[in-house]
């Protein structure tokens, strides 16, 4: 390389860098103080380029978090200040960069890491592969090992199996599966990963811009199409039409395509037979509920995920997760809510949650019967709280020593039972509806201003609930 191209390189990388504590405001202000907080506030500013700037991030985790989850957004901002921003590239802070002696070469090298993910602007902008859904990390069992060898065959040999139809209930994997098979074909191939409501959507905009012909182009000459959820095409005649020539197309020319279903091809309702006889006529794999292997898996690496990320962690014990994979049997998402809100507990009080507060935290993914919360057990320990007799809470006296006890065990009965707000009325001595919810909407305004008030709450919400766990128990 000449003097002139590295002198070249070395002006483009030595750019005025973006005002980027600008940015970090509009991010704080746009995404929420709390996302700013918890996941934004750890990406430094390395450099800005011609068409894209370089972030630096602690760990893989954070980028494939950030990148799957805020991403658009946060280029969004970034273009508000520089509009020839076409995309974001990240990078592990253990890779280092020297300014004054990266060349063109050397910053080749780094940007072909697998540790620097990306995501570009186009036309259409809805191509959009999750970095954090990989064939590595998805755990199998019984109930999902031949859509994952399949997936994986497919990644390996284009056509092998065509179409890929997977199917299975909601939270299963499919996502997961088809982010996969893109994420390891997007290298040497076109590959276009969207939800069959996006697809709809663009091609009704398609059709209003009277631009169906770009429409077309773009997805029939993508080499991979893989389309989620296609059971949203259902009842949708015009759309159906252009996804049949679409796939066709696609097929005749050797491309590969993959779709996800919550039901079989024989199953879905309101689509067409011809493209339901497509679907059929390739390999069709599902995946079924998750067994306890497979459960005892997922919460132990989630586990272990969350663990390494958050430093001041303490560790849940394995009679937690054992009896999470026990209890929890739906789909492989709600463990991971679960787990989630586990360690949400641990990190506002300092502790692991025991047994029977692991049942509070997750008393309606645990599927327990009602909880046994009554509205006289509310009203009790309100009064107990506030120093005031029932018959004080419940008489028509309106001074504001009562009156906010009063709406406050109105709002906890109407965010703890299943109660209507005439019945909660009647409780009450008899108040209006209308009262009820004057009550509710008080407090919960008042929740948005008084951090106090909102820790009488949770104070109040936690006796209320443990009380009615230690009597089940």
């Amino acid at each position: 390389m000449n003097n002139s191209s590295i002198n070249k390189n070395l002006e483009t990388l030595n750019q005025p860098k973006l005002d980027w504590s600008l940015i970090q405001t509009q991010m704080k202000s746009k995404l929420g103080v709390e996302i700013y907080e918890s996941w934004l506030k750890k990406i430094s500013f390395s450099e800005a380029f011609n068409n894209y700037i370089l972030l630096t991030v602690p760990t893989r985790f954070i980028r494939d978090w950030i990148t799957s989850r805020y991403l658009d957004q946060i280029l969004q901002i970034v273009k508000s200040q520089k509009k020839d921003i076409i995309r974001i590239e990240f990078r592990i802070s253990d890779v280092k960069l020297n300014d004054k002696e990266t060349t063109k070469e050397q910053f080749r090298n780094v940007t072909n890491e697998k540790n620097v993910s990306f995501i570009k602007d186009s036309y259409l902008q809805y191509n959009r592969i999750d970095q954090n859904k990989r064939f590595d990390n998805f755990l199998t069992g019984s109930s999902n090992k031949l859509a994952y060898e399949a997936s994986v065959k497919v990644s390996e040999n284009i056509s092998h199996y065509n179409p890929l139809y997977i199917y299975g209930g909601v939270g299963m994997g499919k996502t997961h599966l088809l982010n996969a098979i893109g994420l390891e074909l997007k290298e040497n191939n076109k590959v276009m990963f969207i939800s069959a409501e996006r697809f709809m959507y663009q091609f009704v905009k398609s059709i209003k811009s009277n631009n169906m012909v770009t429409f077309k182009e773009y997805f029939r000459n993508t080499d991979i199409l893989l389309i989620d959820d296609i059971q949203f095409m259902n009842g949708k005649e015009a759309m159906q039409e252009e996804f049949f020539h679409t796939f066709n197309a696609l097929l005749d020319k050797g491309s590969q395509v993959i779709v996800s279903a919550d039901r079989a091809p024989n199953k879905l309702s309101r689509i067409q037979e011809r493209i339901k006889s497509r679907f059929a006529g390739g390999l069709v794999v599902d995946i079924q509920k998750p067994d306890y292997e497979l459960r005892k898996k997922i919460v132990e690496q989630k586990t272990e995920e969350l663990n390494k990320l958050y430093s001041d962690q303490i560790n849940i014990s394995k009679d937690i997760q054992n009896y999470i994979s026990t209890e929890i049997t739906t789909s492989i998402r709600e463990l991971v809510g679960a787990i989630n809100r586990i360690i949400s507990f641990s990190r506002i009080y300092k502790k692991a949650p025991n047994l029977a507060e692991t049942k509070v935290v997750l008393k309606d993914l645990l599927n327990i019967s009602e909880n046994k919360v009554t509205i006289d057990l509310i009203q009790t320990l309100v009064c107990r709280y506030f120093k005031i007799s029932k018959n004080e809470m419940l008489s028509s006296r309106r001074s504001r020593y009562l009156v906010r006890p009063r709406q406050t065990a109105i709002y906890l009965t109407k965010i703890l039972t299943s109660k209507s707000l005439p019945e909660i009325g009647r409780e009450f001595s008899n108040r209006d509806h209308t009262t009820i919810i004057h009550s509710v909407k008080t407090i919960e305004k008042l929740k948005e201003k008084d951090p106090e008030m909102v820790e009488n709450i949770n104070k109040l919400k936690n006796q209320i609930l443990y009380n009615c766990k230690e009597n089940e128990i």
